[in-house]
């Protein structure tokens, strides 16, 4: 998926979903200039993410 796909799906702002690619704090890979994302990997990493959140709570 492009960065635009990724931040429909993860109903965020494109410009904070190129942030987080960037820093490494989403997982992501770039061709060329472009941000490409697996939603596959993004549901991994969102499970992973929520699993953080119930140990802290």
């Amino acid at each position: 998926m492009t960065s635009v796909e990724a931040a429909e799906y993860l109903k965020m702002h494109v410009k904070t979903v190129c942030r987080l690619a960037k820093e490494r704090k989403i997982p992501a890979k770039k061709v060329g200039s472009e941000w490409r994302f697996l939603r596959s990997v993004l549901d991994r990493w969102l499970a992973q993410e929520e699993e953080v959140v119930k140990v802290l709570d």
